[in-house]
């Protein structure tokens, strides 16, 4: 089960350095604009704040991996400590902006979450 739960931290820790890939430096180029449905004009007024949002993904995307690489005890209460992070801005994204974030962020780090609860 531990190997698992890494692998599911590391799809997870990956999934947020890509949305900050997309949310800092691709928010107005194609890939950020089918994320968003934005269009030109508005995908250059709203790019500041996709900018701060992707930051915030790479914090998380550091915490795992750092939860990865740190010994037990550490790596664990990480892994648990960001993942939770990971599922509560999930939810709350799917609840306020978008219904999607429920599928993309919210779900895999629950499921990441449990394998890391019960590889624990």
């Amino acid at each position: 089960m531990t190997t698992t739960a890494n692998i599911l931290v590391g799809l997870v820790a990956a999934l947020h350095a890509y949305i900050l890939v997309l949310e800092m430096f691709l928010w107005e180029r194609r890939p950020g604009r089918e994320l968003s449905g934005f269009d030109a004009e508005m995908a250059r007024a709203t790019a500041p704040l996709a900018a701060n949002q992707g930051l915030y993904n790479g914090f998380l995307a550091a915490g795992l991996v750092w939860g990865l690489i740190a010994a037990d005890p550490t790596g664990f209460r990480v892994q648990v400590f960001f993942l939770s992070c990971v599922l509560v801005a999930g939810l709350y994204g799917g609840f306020t902006a978008n219904r999607r974030i429920f599928v993309a962020q919210a779900l895999p780090g629950a499921l990441a979450l449990a394998a890391v609860l019960l590889a624990g």
